[in-house]
Protein backbone atom coordinates (compact mmCIF):
# COMPACT_ATOMS: atom_id res chain seq x y z
CA UNK A 1 0.00 0.00 0.00
CA UNK A 2 1.28 3.48 -0.90
CA UNK A 3 2.12 5.54 2.17
CA UNK A 4 0.79 9.08 2.33
CA UNK A 5 2.30 12.19 3.94
CA UNK A 6 -0.17 15.07 4.16
CA UNK A 7 1.21 18.57 4.70
CA UNK A 8 -1.31 21.20 5.78
CA UNK A 9 -0.15 24.69 4.87
CA UNK A 10 1.48 25.92 1.66
CA UNK A 11 3.70 28.62 3.13
CA UNK A 12 7.52 28.43 3.31
CA UNK A 13 7.49 25.93 6.19
CA UNK A 14 5.02 23.60 4.47
CA UNK A 15 6.71 23.82 1.09
CA UNK A 16 10.12 23.10 2.63
CA UNK A 17 8.62 20.15 4.50
CA UNK A 18 7.26 18.85 1.19
CA UNK A 19 10.63 19.30 -0.50
CA UNK A 20 12.55 17.39 2.16
CA UNK A 21 9.90 14.68 2.59
CA UNK A 22 9.54 13.87 -1.10
CA UNK A 23 13.33 13.64 -1.47
CA UNK A 24 13.69 11.34 1.53
CA UNK A 25 10.93 8.83 0.79
CA UNK A 26 10.89 6.26 -1.97
CA UNK A 27 8.42 5.80 -4.81
CA UNK A 28 6.06 3.99 -2.43
CA UNK A 29 5.04 7.22 -0.72
CA UNK A 30 2.88 10.13 -1.86
CA UNK A 31 3.43 13.67 -0.54
CA UNK A 32 0.44 16.02 -0.72
CA UNK A 33 0.06 19.67 0.30
CA UNK A 34 -3.31 21.07 1.34
CA UNK A 35 -4.09 24.75 1.89
CA UNK A 36 -7.19 26.85 2.54
CA UNK A 37 -6.13 29.59 0.13
CA UNK A 38 -6.59 29.52 -3.66
CA UNK A 39 -2.83 29.69 -4.27
CA UNK A 40 0.34 28.82 -2.37
CA UNK A 41 2.69 31.16 -0.52
CA UNK A 42 0.42 34.18 -0.22
CA UNK A 43 2.08 35.64 2.87
CA UNK A 44 5.48 34.86 1.36
CA UNK A 45 4.57 36.91 -1.71
CA UNK A 46 3.28 39.86 0.28
CA UNK A 47 6.33 39.85 2.58
CA UNK A 48 8.53 40.07 -0.50
CA UNK A 49 6.60 42.91 -2.09
CA UNK A 50 9.19 45.49 -1.06
CA UNK A 51 12.15 43.17 -1.61
CA UNK A 52 12.32 39.55 -0.48
CA UNK A 53 14.69 39.19 2.49
CA UNK A 54 15.66 35.50 2.47
CA UNK A 55 18.04 35.32 5.40
CA UNK A 56 20.97 37.10 7.06
CA UNK A 57 24.67 36.58 6.40
CA UNK A 58 26.00 37.05 9.94
CA UNK A 59 27.89 34.18 11.62
CA UNK A 60 26.01 31.44 13.43
CA UNK A 61 26.15 32.51 17.08
CA UNK A 62 25.01 36.11 16.50
CA UNK A 63 22.39 34.76 14.10
CA UNK A 64 21.14 32.28 16.72
CA UNK A 65 20.96 34.98 19.40
CA UNK A 66 18.21 36.75 17.44
CA UNK A 67 15.80 34.04 18.58
CA UNK A 68 16.09 35.12 22.22
CA UNK A 69 14.67 32.72 24.78
CA UNK A 70 14.12 30.00 22.16
CA UNK A 71 17.72 29.98 20.91
CA UNK A 72 18.50 26.70 22.67
CA UNK A 73 15.53 24.91 21.10
CA UNK A 74 16.31 26.23 17.62
CA UNK A 75 20.07 25.63 17.75
CA UNK A 76 20.03 22.02 16.45
CA UNK A 77 17.48 22.91 13.77
CA UNK A 78 19.44 25.90 12.48
CA UNK A 79 22.65 23.86 12.60
CA UNK A 80 21.11 21.45 10.09
CA UNK A 81 19.33 24.08 8.00
CA UNK A 82 20.35 27.68 8.58
CA UNK A 83 21.39 30.75 6.65
CA UNK A 84 23.92 28.96 4.43
CA UNK A 85 21.41 26.27 3.54
CA UNK A 86 18.76 28.85 2.64
CA UNK A 87 21.19 30.49 0.22
CA UNK A 88 22.18 27.12 -1.24
CA UNK A 89 18.50 26.24 -1.66
CA UNK A 90 17.89 29.44 -3.63
CA UNK A 91 20.98 28.87 -5.80
CA UNK A 92 19.85 25.30 -6.54
CA UNK A 93 16.61 26.74 -7.87
CA UNK A 94 18.63 28.99 -10.19
CA UNK A 95 18.04 32.14 -8.11
CA UNK A 96 21.07 34.39 -7.72
CA UNK A 97 21.40 36.20 -4.39
CA UNK A 98 23.38 39.12 -3.00
CA UNK A 99 24.23 40.44 0.45
CA UNK A 100 23.05 43.98 1.17
CA UNK A 101 24.92 46.58 3.18
CA UNK A 102 23.06 45.52 6.32
CA UNK A 103 24.08 41.88 5.90
CA UNK A 104 20.65 40.81 4.72
CA UNK A 105 20.45 38.34 1.83
CA UNK A 106 18.12 39.04 -1.12
CA UNK A 107 17.39 37.48 -4.52
CA UNK A 108 19.21 39.44 -7.21
CA UNK A 109 15.93 40.72 -8.68
CA UNK A 110 14.51 41.34 -5.14
CA UNK A 111 11.27 39.59 -6.09
CA UNK A 112 9.41 36.73 -4.40
CA UNK A 113 7.14 35.66 -7.27
CA UNK A 114 9.81 34.23 -9.64
CA UNK A 115 11.39 32.24 -6.79
CA UNK A 116 8.05 30.83 -5.63
CA UNK A 117 7.09 29.94 -9.19
CA UNK A 118 10.33 27.99 -9.74
CA UNK A 119 10.02 26.29 -6.35
CA UNK A 120 6.46 25.12 -6.95
CA UNK A 121 7.43 23.83 -10.40
CA UNK A 122 10.30 21.82 -8.88
CA UNK A 123 8.04 20.35 -6.19
CA UNK A 124 5.42 19.28 -8.70
CA UNK A 125 8.14 17.79 -10.89
CA UNK A 126 9.27 15.73 -7.88
CA UNK A 127 5.73 14.37 -7.50
CA UNK A 128 4.25 16.62 -4.80
CA UNK A 129 0.51 17.06 -5.29
CA UNK A 130 -1.30 20.27 -4.33
CA UNK A 131 -4.90 20.67 -3.17
CA UNK A 132 -5.93 24.31 -2.76
CA UNK A 133 -9.12 25.69 -1.21
CA UNK A 134 -9.03 22.87 1.34
CA UNK A 135 -9.50 24.17 4.90
CA UNK A 136 -8.43 21.79 7.66
CA UNK A 137 -11.26 21.06 10.11
CA UNK A 138 -9.53 18.51 12.34
CA UNK A 139 -9.46 14.77 12.71
CA UNK A 140 -12.52 12.74 11.86
CA UNK A 141 -14.38 11.27 14.84
CA UNK A 142 -15.83 8.50 12.69
CA UNK A 143 -12.95 6.06 12.82
CA UNK A 144 -12.92 3.13 10.43
CA UNK A 145 -11.76 0.10 12.41
CA UNK A 146 -9.33 -1.31 9.85
CA UNK A 147 -7.76 2.12 9.39
CA UNK A 148 -7.02 2.87 13.03
CA UNK A 149 -3.34 3.46 12.39
CA UNK A 150 -4.00 6.06 9.70
CA UNK A 151 -5.05 9.65 10.21
CA UNK A 152 -8.49 10.55 8.94
CA UNK A 153 -8.44 14.27 8.25
CA UNK A 154 -11.48 16.42 7.55
CA UNK A 155 -11.20 19.24 5.02
CA UNK A 156 -13.77 21.75 3.87
CA UNK A 157 -13.38 21.77 0.09
CA UNK A 158 -15.24 23.32 -2.85
CA UNK A 159 -17.07 19.98 -3.11
CA UNK A 160 -18.05 19.83 0.55
CA UNK A 161 -16.39 18.09 3.50
CA UNK A 162 -13.72 15.65 2.33
CA UNK A 163 -11.97 12.95 4.38
CA UNK A 164 -8.29 12.42 3.55
CA UNK A 165 -6.27 9.46 4.86
CA UNK A 166 -2.66 9.90 5.87
CA UNK A 167 0.11 7.88 7.47
CA UNK A 168 1.93 11.00 8.66
CA UNK A 169 0.78 14.59 8.98
CA UNK A 170 2.83 17.80 8.96
CA UNK A 171 1.03 20.86 10.27
CA UNK A 172 2.45 24.16 8.94
CA UNK A 173 -0.52 26.52 9.11
CA UNK A 174 1.30 29.63 10.26
CA UNK A 175 0.65 31.82 13.28
CA UNK A 176 -2.25 34.20 13.76
CA UNK A 177 -1.32 37.32 11.80
CA UNK A 178 -2.55 38.41 8.38
CA UNK A 179 -5.60 36.15 8.52
CA UNK A 180 -6.70 37.24 5.05
CA UNK A 181 -3.65 35.40 3.69
CA UNK A 182 -4.43 32.16 5.51
CA UNK A 183 -2.72 32.40 8.92
CA UNK A 184 -5.85 32.76 11.06
CA UNK A 185 -4.77 30.72 14.11
CA UNK A 186 -7.92 28.60 14.09
CA UNK A 187 -5.76 25.52 14.50
CA UNK A 188 -5.17 26.49 18.16
CA UNK A 189 -8.57 25.18 19.25
CA UNK A 190 -8.21 22.04 17.11
CA UNK A 191 -4.95 21.07 18.81
CA UNK A 192 -6.08 22.04 22.30
CA UNK A 193 -9.04 19.72 21.87
CA UNK A 194 -6.49 16.94 21.36
CA UNK A 195 -4.74 17.80 24.62
CA UNK A 196 -1.80 19.60 23.02
CA UNK A 197 -0.29 22.48 25.02
CA UNK A 198 -0.54 25.64 22.92
CA UNK A 199 0.74 28.86 24.46
CA UNK A 200 -1.39 31.91 23.60
CA UNK A 201 -0.58 33.57 20.29
CA UNK A 202 0.79 37.10 20.73
CA UNK A 203 1.65 39.86 18.24
CA UNK A 204 5.33 40.03 17.29
CA UNK A 205 7.12 42.49 14.99
CA UNK A 206 4.19 44.77 15.61
CA UNK A 207 3.29 48.40 16.13
CA UNK A 208 2.12 50.00 19.38
CA UNK A 209 -0.32 52.65 20.54
CA UNK A 210 1.01 55.51 22.67
CA UNK A 211 -0.39 55.96 26.18
CA UNK A 212 -1.47 59.55 25.61
CA UNK A 213 -3.07 59.82 22.15
CA UNK A 214 -1.33 62.05 19.65
CA UNK A 215 -2.81 65.49 19.16
CA UNK A 216 -5.08 65.87 16.16
CA UNK A 217 -2.45 68.04 14.50
CA UNK A 218 0.37 65.50 14.95
CA UNK A 219 -1.76 62.50 13.92
CA UNK A 220 -3.08 64.17 10.78
CA UNK A 221 0.17 65.86 9.78
CA UNK A 222 2.77 63.19 10.58
CA UNK A 223 1.10 59.75 10.47
CA UNK A 224 3.13 57.75 7.95
CA UNK A 225 6.23 59.93 8.31
CA UNK A 226 9.51 58.28 9.26
CA UNK A 227 11.91 59.04 12.10
CA UNK A 228 15.22 58.58 10.29
CA UNK A 229 18.68 58.25 11.86
CA UNK A 230 17.42 57.78 15.38
CA UNK A 231 18.04 55.23 18.13
CA UNK A 232 15.82 53.73 20.81
CA UNK A 233 16.73 52.27 24.18
CA UNK A 234 14.63 50.02 26.42
CA UNK A 235 15.45 49.69 30.11
CA UNK A 236 14.08 47.53 32.92
CA UNK A 237 12.68 48.87 36.20
CA UNK A 238 16.15 49.16 37.72
CA UNK A 239 17.42 51.20 34.76
CA UNK A 240 19.44 48.35 33.26
CA UNK A 241 19.67 48.62 29.47
CA UNK A 242 17.88 45.74 27.75
CA UNK A 243 17.95 46.98 24.17
CA UNK A 244 19.60 49.78 22.21
CA UNK A 245 19.73 50.11 18.46
CA UNK A 246 19.94 52.75 15.76
CA UNK A 247 17.65 52.75 12.73
CA UNK A 248 14.32 54.21 11.76
CA UNK A 249 10.62 53.80 12.42
CA UNK A 250 7.31 55.42 11.48
CA UNK A 251 4.64 57.38 13.31
CA UNK A 252 1.08 56.11 12.93
CA UNK A 253 -2.22 57.79 13.71
CA UNK A 254 -2.23 56.06 17.11
CA UNK A 255 1.43 55.35 17.86
CA UNK A 256 4.54 53.90 16.28
CA UNK A 257 5.62 51.03 14.03
CA UNK A 258 8.48 50.09 11.69
CA UNK A 259 11.75 48.17 11.71
CA UNK A 260 13.29 49.71 14.83
CA UNK A 261 10.09 49.21 16.83
CA UNK A 262 9.73 45.66 15.51
CA UNK A 263 13.24 44.83 16.69
CA UNK A 264 12.24 45.71 20.27
CA UNK A 265 8.63 44.54 20.05
CA UNK A 266 9.03 41.42 22.21
CA UNK A 267 10.51 43.44 25.07
CA UNK A 268 7.91 46.19 24.73
CA UNK A 269 5.01 43.74 24.51
CA UNK A 270 6.13 41.74 27.54
CA UNK A 271 6.73 44.90 29.59
CA UNK A 272 3.19 46.10 28.82
CA UNK A 273 1.82 42.69 29.77
CA UNK A 274 3.63 42.88 33.11
CA UNK A 275 3.16 46.55 34.01
CA UNK A 276 0.26 47.79 31.89
CA UNK A 277 2.50 50.21 29.98
CA UNK A 278 6.13 50.70 29.03
CA UNK A 279 8.59 53.37 27.96
CA UNK A 280 11.28 53.48 25.33
CA UNK A 281 13.78 56.30 25.10
CA UNK A 282 14.25 57.97 21.73
CA UNK A 283 17.59 59.50 20.75
CA UNK A 284 16.95 62.04 18.01
CA UNK A 285 20.69 62.69 17.45
CA UNK A 286 22.48 59.34 17.87
CA UNK A 287 25.56 60.65 16.07
CA UNK A 288 26.11 63.34 18.74
CA UNK A 289 27.06 62.94 22.41
CA UNK A 290 24.95 64.43 25.17
CA UNK A 291 27.62 67.05 25.74
CA UNK A 292 27.65 68.02 22.07
CA UNK A 293 23.87 68.30 21.97
CA UNK A 294 23.82 70.46 25.09
CA UNK A 295 26.47 72.72 23.60
CA UNK A 296 24.59 73.11 20.34
CA UNK A 297 21.23 73.75 22.01
CA UNK A 298 22.85 76.33 24.28
CA UNK A 299 24.67 78.09 21.44
CA UNK A 300 23.49 81.71 21.16
CA UNK A 301 20.73 81.93 18.54
CA UNK A 302 20.21 85.66 18.39
CA UNK A 303 17.00 86.58 16.60
CA UNK A 304 16.46 83.10 15.15
CA UNK A 305 13.49 81.05 16.26
CA UNK A 306 14.04 77.86 18.25
CA UNK A 307 12.92 75.83 15.24
CA UNK A 308 15.50 77.48 12.98
CA UNK A 309 18.15 77.10 15.66
CA UNK A 310 17.57 73.34 16.12
CA UNK A 311 17.48 72.78 12.38
CA UNK A 312 20.75 74.58 11.70
CA UNK A 313 22.67 73.28 14.73
CA UNK A 314 21.35 69.70 15.02
CA UNK A 315 19.29 69.09 11.84
CA UNK A 316 16.19 68.61 13.94
CA UNK A 317 13.07 69.58 12.02
CA UNK A 318 9.93 68.01 10.59
CA UNK A 319 8.61 65.07 12.55
CA UNK A 320 11.49 65.16 15.05
CA UNK A 321 10.75 68.74 16.02
CA UNK A 322 7.00 68.03 16.04
CA UNK A 323 7.47 65.15 18.48
CA UNK A 324 9.46 67.36 20.84
CA UNK A 325 6.58 69.86 20.83
CA UNK A 326 4.13 66.97 21.25
CA UNK A 327 5.78 65.46 24.34
CA UNK A 328 7.46 68.40 26.06
CA UNK A 329 5.92 71.36 27.82
CA UNK A 330 6.54 74.90 26.59
CA UNK A 331 8.75 75.42 29.61
CA UNK A 332 10.90 72.38 28.80
CA UNK A 333 11.22 73.49 25.18
CA UNK A 334 12.69 76.79 26.39
CA UNK A 335 14.92 75.16 29.02
CA UNK A 336 18.30 74.43 27.42
CA UNK A 337 19.20 71.55 29.75
CA UNK A 338 15.78 69.87 29.65
CA UNK A 339 15.55 70.18 25.86
CA UNK A 340 19.03 68.76 25.34
CA UNK A 341 18.23 65.83 27.63
CA UNK A 342 15.01 65.16 25.74
CA UNK A 343 16.78 65.22 22.37
CA UNK A 344 19.07 62.44 23.59
CA UNK A 345 16.51 60.44 25.61
CA UNK A 346 12.92 61.42 24.88
CA UNK A 347 10.58 59.09 26.81
CA UNK A 348 7.80 57.64 24.63
CA UNK A 349 5.15 55.80 26.66
CA UNK A 350 3.20 52.92 25.10
CA UNK A 351 -0.02 51.33 26.33
CA UNK A 352 -0.68 48.36 24.04
CA UNK A 353 0.45 46.42 21.01
CA UNK A 354 -1.61 46.72 17.85
CA UNK A 355 -4.05 43.85 17.15
CA UNK A 356 -2.47 40.51 16.31
CA UNK A 357 -3.83 40.47 12.75
CA UNK A 358 -1.80 43.62 11.98
CA UNK A 359 1.45 42.07 13.23
CA UNK A 360 4.08 40.74 10.84
CA UNK A 361 4.39 37.55 12.87
CA UNK A 362 3.29 35.96 16.13
CA UNK A 363 4.86 34.57 19.26
CA UNK A 364 3.35 31.68 21.17
CA UNK A 365 2.18 28.37 19.73
CA UNK A 366 2.89 24.71 20.44
CA UNK A 367 5.46 24.35 23.20
CA UNK A 368 8.72 22.62 22.27
CA UNK A 369 8.23 20.37 25.32
CA UNK A 370 5.38 18.74 23.41
CA UNK A 371 7.70 17.69 20.57
CA UNK A 372 10.48 15.24 19.87
CA UNK A 373 13.79 16.41 18.40
CA UNK A 374 12.29 15.79 14.96
CA UNK A 375 9.27 17.99 15.79
CA UNK A 376 6.76 15.16 16.15
CA UNK A 377 4.12 15.44 18.84
CA UNK A 378 5.13 13.04 21.59
CA UNK A 379 1.68 11.73 22.46
CA UNK A 380 -1.19 13.21 20.50
CA UNK A 381 -4.55 11.82 21.63
CA UNK A 382 -6.96 11.79 18.71
CA UNK A 383 -10.41 10.56 19.63
CA UNK A 384 -10.11 7.22 21.39
CA UNK A 385 -6.92 6.16 19.59
CA UNK A 386 -3.26 6.97 20.20
CA UNK A 387 -2.01 8.00 16.78
CA UNK A 388 1.58 9.06 16.27
CA UNK A 389 3.12 10.71 13.24
CA UNK A 390 1.98 14.33 13.65
CA UNK A 391 4.77 16.86 12.98
CA UNK A 392 4.74 20.64 13.28
CA UNK A 393 6.68 23.41 11.58
CA UNK A 394 6.90 27.17 11.16
CA UNK A 395 5.06 29.75 13.22
CA UNK A 396 2.82 27.11 14.80
CA UNK A 397 5.75 26.50 17.15
CA UNK A 398 6.42 28.77 20.12
CA UNK A 399 9.31 30.97 18.97
CA UNK A 400 9.73 34.47 17.58
CA UNK A 401 12.39 36.48 15.82
CA UNK A 402 12.88 39.97 14.42
CA UNK A 403 12.58 40.76 10.74
CA UNK A 404 15.75 40.63 8.68
CA UNK A 405 15.57 37.09 7.29
CA UNK A 406 15.37 35.36 10.67
CA UNK A 407 11.65 34.58 10.42
CA UNK A 408 11.88 32.96 7.01
CA UNK A 409 15.02 31.01 7.89
CA UNK A 410 13.45 29.45 11.00
CA UNK A 411 10.26 28.62 9.12
CA UNK A 412 12.28 26.78 6.48
CA UNK A 413 14.52 25.15 9.10
CA UNK A 414 11.60 23.72 11.06
CA UNK A 415 9.90 22.71 7.82
CA UNK A 416 13.01 20.84 6.70
CA UNK A 417 13.23 18.98 10.02
CA UNK A 418 9.52 18.08 10.00
CA UNK A 419 9.72 16.83 6.40
CA UNK A 420 12.75 14.68 7.11
CA UNK A 421 11.20 13.48 10.35
CA UNK A 422 7.99 12.38 8.66
CA UNK A 423 9.97 10.49 6.02
CA UNK A 424 12.03 8.72 8.70
CA UNK A 425 8.88 7.91 10.63
CA UNK A 426 7.40 6.09 7.65
CA UNK A 427 10.58 4.33 6.61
Amino acid sequence: MVKHIVIIGAGPAGLMAAQEAVRAVGPGCQVSVYDAMPTAGRKFLLAGKGGLNLTHSESFEPFLSRYGLKSAELRPLLKQFGSDEVQTWAHNLGIETFVGSSGRVFPKDMKAAPLLRVWLHALKKDGVQFYMRHRFLGWSTNKVQNLQQRHQLNFESPDGVKVVLADAVILAMGGGSWARLGSDGKWVDILRMQGVTVNPLLPSNCGFDVLKPWSTYFAERFAGHAFKTVAITVRDESGKQLFSKQGEFVATATGVEGSLIYAASALLRDAISQHGQCIFYLDLCPDRTSEQVLREVGHPRGARSLSSHLKSRLKIDGIKLALLHELLSKEDMQNTVHLAQAIKALPVCLKQARPIDEAISTAGGVAFTELTDQLMLKKPLIGQFDVSGVFLAGEMLDWEAPTGGYLLTACMSTGAMAGRGAARYLT
